[in-house]
């Protein structure tokens, strides 16, 4: 007896209680040693350690001051016009209030045309999360407690901004479970047309989330790494649409196996040695593509790539685990109203993906021609796609601190809200101030303190709006002239920096983590198929789907939704999950038609792999869709942007490619795309292939 079929007595037969017992009792003491995730009110970390701004943050500790950070209060009058001395007293007094015992008194700083003002006030620097937007809520309320009706008082900068993507985040990931739950719900319920069979797949995703989420919080102070708001997020939305993916296939085949099993245990044993390769097989794609990500430089990237395969490794445990002993508790009463029964039915030559897979099969060149130029015209949305977000430009929901730097932005030098900093060597000091002076698009630049390390520190006002191509190319400007001073050791930081880096290091992501996510599936394909023309086809067109899904994507995300670009982010994560969990669908199909073509051919065999998966399929794709669209709950655009091209994506990938293109493909390279593991194809008088052997 095989491991497969060991496996398929252990989780079907009369003692799997046991087994499912202890997997739920693992799972409750894991939520338990685990414990609350603290971070999850955090935004993602997506600045490198290794990047200049990030050393110039490290350094910042070196400063008198340099345990602090400041928010900003704007002032402006509610009709527009300037301020006058009273106002000026109030925005002073609102200051005071504010600073409490800090010391520091320092007065309004009025714009040039007299309609703003704005003053500096501390916070500690060490605060992030919660905590950093408890404390900027109550600095928000002192300013606004005995204001004047006519002065609208607004508080920014780098901190408020941290803090309102703290606060947008509470609540959210709740929010996002409670929604993910009812779409799941309502899908499997059309999907199995049954009151009571739905509860038993979701109650085993629902609880692997969960367990997933603990994983997550056990590991993030082992590994470094941060299980932030977003990361987790996205985890829930692939443990819960892989794993009711992975369901969706194991309860199809258990339905289809009903029909031959007087016995639901011998059809459930049937179905699972069956079903389990395949779902072991796309779950190991994933989770190997998604620790490539490891090798990536942005910190939110590695923490996803690390949490992300956690999570679906616990969520293959429950579906493989747990699934099927719930399963073999229940019996096939469990599908009522709809039982199935001992009737000999064969799914494989019936239904409408019957239908579409003979016609598509019969002019298999005419329809797969005009399939892939409608893909390739959808990915040429992407020559004249924006990429990069500002930070004003990542709230999806109202925020305080961009509405604050955009009433900056409108009465003072366009980097004021936030300028760069430059350290260098003390000793160079002059020659750097001279170049900082006489660099364009440098407003100001002045001297905010030295250390006891031989460094000075300059505060940099740009003449560009923030995170714009402007200061990106003042900021490369200034490292390049900087660098040029002997000694001087120089280094620009700050938020426009920050950003810079950030964009760097996502395209040197990009570069390094999509070729490695493509020779991993490539390398899945080949040890799972045995060939090399049909891994090669079907790596090809997954690729060409994910590209016209980011392509198509972006329009929308832009021409729909009005979002100014894509975050950089998002080509990253969108390629792989679109990539990665298409190949799921592939495998699903592909080894199907494999399994039908030893006994019908290979074209046969595709027509009968695709009839029979291609409700499972068709269901599956539906919920992936419908589960990652559930991003857009939560406030990021990044997030919101990922669940549109991720759910595009995904839809393509399930009616037009796995359905259509990749049964054409195979129907016009036949026999050969089994190569080299046919052995030969003879053909009957008439004319039709027999049976080919498949080793």
């Amino acid at each position: 007896m095989g491991l497969v079929d060991r496996y398929a007595n252990l989780v079907a037969g009369r003692r799997a209680w046991v087994v499912l017992l202890a997997v739920v009792a693992a799972g409750v003491l894991i939520m338990g040693l685990a414990g609350s995730n603290d971070s999850s009110g955090q935004g993602p970390k997506s600045l490198p350690a290794s990047a200049e701004s990030a050393r110039v943050g490290a350094a910042a500790g070196q400063f008198p001051g340099g345990d602090t950070a400041a928010v900003v209060l704007v002032a402006t009058r509610a009709d527009g016009s300037a301020l006058g001395a009273q106002d000026l007293a109030a925005v002073d007094a609102a200051a005071d209030r504010m600073r409490s015992n800090t010391g520091d008194r320092d007065p309004a700083v009025v714009s040039p045309d007299r309609q703003a003002a704005l003053v500096s006030v501390p916070v500690p620097a060490a605060l992030d999360g919660f905590a950093l937007s408890d404390r900027v809520k109550s600095l928000r309320a002192l300013a606004q407690r005995d204001a004047p009706p006519q002065l609208v008082f607004q508080v920014t900068g780098g901190p408020a901004f941290g803090a309102d993507i703290a606060e947008s985040f509470a609540g959210a990931n709740v929010l996002l479970l409670v929604v993910t739950a009812l779409v799941v719900m309502v899908l499997l319920i059309a999907t199995y047309r049954s009151p009571v069979l739905w509860l038993v797949p979701l109650s085993v995703v629902a609880l692997a989330d969960r367990v997933a989420t603990a994983v997550g919080t056990g590991l993030s102070p082992l590994t470094g790494l941060a299980f932030d708001g977003s990361t987790s997020g996205i985890t829930s939305v692939l443990v819960f649409g892989a794993g009711t993916n992975y369901a969706l296939l194991l309860v199809s085949r258990y339905r289809d196996e009903l029909h031959h099993n007087d016995s639901h245990r011998d059809a459930l044993r049937a179905a699972v040695r069956r079903a389990a390769p395949a779902i072991l097989a796309s779950n190991a794609t994933v989770v190997i593509a998604l620790l490539t990500l490891l090798l990536a430089v942005l910190p939110n990237t590695r923490s996803l790539g690390a949490f992300a395969a956690a999570g679906l490794l616990v969520a293959l445990v429950f579906v493989l685990f747990a699934l099927p002993p719930a399963l073999a508790l229940c019996g096939r009463k469990v599908f009522w109203p709809f039982v199935p029964r001992v009737d000999g039915r064969d799914e494989a030559q019936a239904g409408a993906w019957y239908s579409v897979a003979r016609r598509v099969v019969a002019r298999p060149a005419a329809v797969a021609v005009p399939v892939l130029a409608l893909l390739l015209l959808c990915a040429s949305g992407l020559l004249v796609t924006k990429v990069g977000l500002a930070h004003t430009e990542q709230f999806r929901v109202r925020a305080e601190s961009v509405d604050g730097l955009h009433s900056l932005a409108a009465h003072f030098p366009s980097g004021t809200s936030d300028p760069a900093i430059v350290l260098a060597t003390t000793d160079t000091a002059a020659t750097v101030q001279q170049v900082l002076d006489h660099s364009a698009g440098v407003s100001r630049a002045r001297v905010t303190g030295e250390s006891g390390t031989g460094l000075t520190r300059w505060s940099v006002v740009l003449d560009a709006p923030p995170a714009s191509g402007q200061a990106f190319a003042t900021i490369e400007q200034l490292r390049g002239e900087l660098r040029a001073i002997p000694d001087s050791q120089a280094q620009v930081g700050g938020s426009d920096a920050q950003a810079l880096d950030t964009r760097n290091a996502a395209r040197h992501d990009q570069a390094l983590v999509i070729p490695l996510i493509l020779a991993v599936i490539l390398a899945v394909l080949l040890v799972l198929l045995r060939a090399l023309p049909a891994a090669l086809v079907l790596v090809t067109v997954t690729v060409v789907s994910a590209l016209a899904a980011l392509g198509l994507g972006s329009m929308v995300s832009d021409h729909v939704f009005g979002f100014p670009a894509l975050d950089t982010n998002v080509p990253l994560f969108g390629f792989l999950f679109l990539v990665a969990l298409g190949v799921d669908y592939t495998i699903f199909l592909v080894v199907r038609a494999r399994e039908e073509a030893e006994q019908h051919g290979t074209v046969e065999g595709m027509v009968r792999a695709v009839a029979s998966t291609g409700a499972v399929i068709t269901s599956a794709g539906v919920v992936l869709a419908a589960v990652f669209c559930v991003l857009g709950v939560l406030p990021l655009i990044t997030l919101t942007q990922l669940g549109i091209v991720v759910g595009i994506g995904i839809l393509l990938d399930t009616f037009v490619v796995r359905t259509v293109a990749v049964p054409a493909l195979f129907a016009v390279l036949g026999d050969r795309i089994w190569w080299p593991t046919v052995q030969h194809c003879d053909h009957s008088p008439e004319g039709e292939p027999k049976p080919a052997a498949v080793r």
